[in-house]
């Protein structure tokens, strides 16, 4: 946590308002340790794992921990570029892109500064480097179309105990979700439109979202609801019928049931009904990252084959494309309604401090 008396202020600093921009995050490297420390502090959050933190403890560092982090570094290792971690490089574009969109459509430069709910950069940097930019107020913008307790609220939790420990907080604001945002459905539209003009269309659109246990749903968490919406407005600005469309739910761990039905077992039973060809596309992502790249490009594509279907299309996120930036940064725009930079001159603000003594 931030000290209070290591905070920095000078009075010829202009204020400014800022946008943070977070995503879940990613191991530094797609090796076990780096991979074990980045499982240990994401399956760590309460938000997450909704187990009493005493049993939770020994199942994740006696047995989840030593296990999983070797598998999950071998599939980390199928997608990892030259450049690194797809969803580190697609989120460090989205980044520039939202930051040039956004002092087009206001006319003043907006710092958008990247953070991660895990891993790095952290949200605790992400802030600091606001602050040390002069922003006085700051809209929070998670990369989460639909609203859980599992993402969205683990970046509040985040932030606000970051904001703790300082001892001037900037203003905040926060984007719940977008999830049925007609510029956000319009770019899920064109992304399925653009790959369709070049491969053609398949026997069944798959909208696969991650899931989260179903136990949460039944607690009052609205992901579900929010990702049927998403997919039925898809639907509708596709035009499709209903027998050419469904949702599923991808990426469970453990032994409870998560939101059904699942993409894995969703392929298996449409490729033995006689669907030979279907295209994916994941509307809950928005950036490409292992659970896109590797379940499901890869191994879901090898689930339905393996069960006798003929032909299998990952359509691609919708990462730093110019639709999805132009939605974000008209996402942004609605909610810094009202918040402008000083019209304060900063030389004047000091030269006023240091005539009533102040240093700095």
């Amino acid at each position: 946590m931030s000290q209070p008396n290591l905070q920095t202020f000078h009075h010829d600093q202009p204020a400014q308002m800022g946008v943070l921009l977070v995503n879940l995050g990613t191991p530094d490297a797609p090796d076990r340790a780096s991979v074990r420390r980045y499982l240990k502090e994401f399956l760590w959050d309460p938000r997450v794992v909704e187990v009493p933190r005493l049993a939770w403890w020994f199942v994740l560092n006696g047995i989840i921990l030593n296990t999983r982090p070797g598998r999950s570094a071998k599939a980390y290792q199928k997608v990892w570029t030259e450049r690194g971690s797809p969803l580190m490089e697609i989120s460090v574009r989205q980044r520039t892109a939202l930051e040039t969109a956004l002092e087009r459509r206001l006319g003043c430069a907006v710092p958008v500064v990247l953070g991660m709910r895990y891993g790095s950069p952290s949200i605790r940097s992400a802030l600091e480097q606001l602050r040390d930019q002069g922003v006085r107020r700051i809209l929070v913008l998670p990369l989460y179309p639909q609203y859980s307790a599992t993402t969205t609220a683990s970046i509040f939790d985040a932030v606000t105990a970051e904001l703790r420990g300082w001892r001037w907080i900037p203003e905040l604001r926060f984007v719940n979700h977008y999830h049925d945002e007609p510029a956000y459905i319009a770019a899920l539209a064109d992304s399925v439109n653009r790959h369709r003009s070049e491969h053609g269309t398949a026997d069944r659109l798959l909208m696969s979202f991650h899931g989260i246990p179903e136990e949460y749903f039944h607690k009052g968490d609205p992901y579900h609801c929010e990702c049927q919406k998403t997919g039925r407005l898809l639907a509708e600005a596709l035009d499709l019928q209903d027998d050419h469309w469904q949702i599923s739910f991808q990426s469970r761990l453990g032994p409870k049931q998560w939101l059904q039905p699942y993409t894995d077992h969703t392929l298996t039973a449409l490729a033995e009904s006689g669907v030979r060809s279907v295209q994916v596309i994941c509307p809950g992502f928005a950036a490409d990252c292992l659970e896109t790249l590797e379940e499901i490009a890869m191994e879901n594509c090898d689930t339905f084959i393996e069960a006798g279907g003929e032909r299998y299309e990952y359509i691609p996120c919708l990462n730093d494309d110019e639709i999805h930036i132009d939605m974000l940064a008209s996402l942004a725009e609605q909610h810094l309604q009202g918040w402008s930079p000083s019209l304060d001159d900063p030389a004047q603000t000091l030269q006023r401090a240091r005539a009533m003594g102040a240093t700095q």
